[in-house]
């Protein structure tokens, strides 16, 4: 029997399963780096103990100290949650070696933790797979032959790990040894693993995966499939079920298929096999992940069940809850993931304070599993996914309808995030009409990140706020209040909004109410408040009701959709572009890990000169003109802050 329960993570998911063990009567028990010592999860928890530095290899990562932490606590059971060790079978057997419970598979981990391995096994069992290379020989001379085998395209993959991690497509021979570098660099930092396969890219794809469970009895069965063709950087971003593409046919087919893999292993607990999906319906096996996944809510969601719960019931020695002519599947779910990054800068991770997270009350048909907190930090050290936001409905248009409502209701200060970018994905036409494939996002992304000049409305109500702020910002006498008055009429005072872009706007408030010119138009209009946090707007072409989430000078304001803006100066200084590409920067702060140009070196515009690794990826930093590099400012091995200039570039 389990009693007390300590979580190996942290983040959304260790709040997840402590939402679980409070229902169960269940202690729970957190672990904590010193990032993460204020970190929300950490004062949730029952009990916290400490397990090492800020880097995940030195706590999250390190067995022992985990190992050590359960038996100073006397948990009965360890849950590693996803990532970090819940898919290392050496922390599996350690747990048993212990005697910890662990909360998941064990053998499976080992026979399913190497894609090359998985694939086989699999095959064997009759489930289809995708044609490639799995050998061991690794020579770069080797892989090149095994690639022209395979044909291009081509996807060089990382045999360990997974979340797009240790990935390249290679569309020409020429390009197959820069791609086959970036994966082994990248996958022997992630997963100590720098081996890697060759697969054949299947062109616009979907990615659809199956939620499967064993008991340790031999029974297994599914709980249906999960849509999660909408990604970037080959990580999920969006996950639904039922998918909007498969048929019943081909349902049955790929849940028989995923229970057979799972029985190929004799899997016990939570597992999920993924397919890859043609546009012909034909489906092939990609990777079975042996542990819980982030997108378990929206199963939960469409079956009523709780997957942590029966989780703990496996582990702690009970049969599955249900046999699977009992699994149901009612309504459609859709999941959306709240990341702290910025898709205008290539989905860079943003660190930094969330200094507020604002959003609906969550109802039946809305839930939101948050990692943070008001005033909590995004690390630089773990992944920059701070929340999940799940909304359900009797069929895909309800679901999506409640999706589309409760972002637009959302707000997330201090950091940048991809809120605006998942908006837009709820209201795309292909996403609503379920055309969608993995390379979406790329596709659209310039489209998706496209930012409309503010709605008239939203302007008014921006100047109406910011002449408040004027009016109000030297205290209460007529004499000193900065509002642009005078005995013929009020001055137009300067404001700045920033949005995608920069606006300089002329406001004042007139005879009519607020006037605002912004160059190349003028509106008249009337602002009143009805409510807190709510604005009647009257623009001349017609009455509008307003909500507005505020944080100091940045603003949400939600109408038919939702517009996110910035009182900012009215001029700010802006550097010039050719002196950037001048002092190419890191974009995000990270650890340097290769150079590749040194003082005197003549580089060419978009050339690689070094790679700095920090949020558990990779990024190449190029040259933002072609000249010669005058000085190089950093080392191997240094950590950079976001924005640090690493080398200077003469013209050529």
């Amino acid at each position: 029997m389990i009693r007390r329960l300590l979580i190996a993570n942290r983040g959304e998911i260790a709040c997840r399963i402590m939402r679980s063990c409070r229902r169960l009567g269940l202690q729970s028990i957190a672990v904590y780096s010193d990032a993460d010592h204020r970190a929300r999860h950490v004062r949730q928890a029952d009990e916290a103990v400490r397990i090492g530095p800020a880097p995940a290899r030195e706590s999250y990562l390190d067995l022992g100290a985990v190992i050590d932490a359960a038996k100073r606590t006397r948990a009965d059971a360890i849950h590693p949650g996803y990532g970090f060790l819940s898919e290392n079978a050496a922390f599996a057997e350690a747990c048993g070696t212990a005697g910890i419970a662990f909360v998941g598979p064990t053998a499976a981990i080992r026979a399913m933790g190497l894609k090359h391995e998985a694939k086989a096994i699999v095959s064997a069992a009759g489930v289809p797979v995708v044609p490639g290379y799995m050998g061991e020989d690794q020579t770069a001379a080797r892989l090149a032959r095994e690639a022209g085998r395979v044909g291009y395209p081509l996807l060089v993959k990382a045999v360990a790990g997974g979340g797009g991690k240790g990935m390249r497509v290679v569309r020409h021979e020429a390009g197959l040894q820069e791609a086959i570098a970036g994966a082994r660099g990248e996958a022997e930092s992630g997963f100590g693993d720098g081996r890697l396969m060759l697969e054949r890219l299947l062109e616009r794809p979907r990615h659809i995966e199956v939620q499967v469970f064993g008991d340790a009895s031999g029974g297994c069965l599914h709980l249906f499939e999960r849509e999660c063709s909408v990604q970037r950087r080959y990580q999920k971003i969006i996950e639904e079920s039922p998918s909007p593409f498969i048929d019943a046919a081909t349902r049955a087919a790929m849940t028989q298929a995923a229970v057979r893999a799972a029985q190929a292993v004799g899997y016990v607990n939570a597992g999920t096999v993924e397919f890859i999906v043609g546009a012909d319906g034909a489906f092939y096996f990609m990777e079975m992940n042996t542990r819980l996944q982030v997108e378990h809510p929206v199963t939960e969601s469409v079956t009523g069940l709780d997957l942590v719960e029966w989780q703990l019931r496996i582990a702690a020695g009970e049969r599955l809850p249900l046999a699977q002519e009992e699994v149901r599947q009612r309504g459609h779910a859709i999941e959306a993931r709240l990341y702290s990054e910025d898709p205008r800068r290539g989905f860079l991770p943003s660190v930094g304070t969330v200094q507020r997270f604002a959003h609906p009350p969550e109802d039946p048909h809305w839930r939101v599993d948050a990692g943070i907190e008001d005033g909590d930090d995004v690390s630089v050290h773990y992944d920059p996914m701070i929340a999940k936001v799940i909304a359900s409905g009797s069929d895909r248009a309800e679901a999506l309808a409640r999706l589309a409502r409760a972002l637009d209701r959302s707000a997330i200060f201090g950091v940048a995030s991809n809120l605006p970018l998942l908006r837009a994905i709820a209201r795309h036409p292909r996403f609503a009409a379920g055309d969608v494939d993995t390379g979406f996002v790329d596709r659209e992304l310039a489209a998706l990140t496209q930012e409309s000049p503010p709605a008239p409305e939203t302007l008014l109500l921006a100047a109406a706020l910011a002449l408040e702020g004027f009016a109000g910002a030297r205290g209460a006498s007529p004499w000193s209040a900065a509002d642009g008055w005078r005995m013929g009429g009020a001055v137009p005072a300067a404001i700045g909004l920033r949005s995608s872009s920069f606006l300089r706007l002329r406001a004042r408030r007139g005879r009519h109410g607020i006037e605002v010119d912004s160059g190349s138009a003028c509106l008249t209009g009337t602002v009143a408040a009805t409510g807190a946090g709510r604005y009647q707007v009257d623009a001349g072409a017609g009455r509008r009701e307003l909500e507005l989430i505020r944080h100091g000078d940045r603003l949400l304001v939600v109408g038919e959709q939702s517009e996110e803006i910035t009182l900012a100066g009215a001029w700010p200084h802006e550097r010039g572009a050719e002196d950037a590409d001048a002092h190419p920067s890191s974009p995000l702060p990270g650890r340097v890990v290769d150079l590749r140009v040194q003082a005197g070196d003549a580089v060419a515009k978009g050339d690689v000169m070094a790679v700095v690794e920090g949020m558990k990826m990779q990024h190449a930093i190029r040259a933002g003109r072609a000249g010669r590099v005058s000085q190089v400012l950093v080392r191997v091995g240094e950590q950079v802050e976001a924005e640090a200039v690493l080398f200077d570039i003469d013209s050529a």
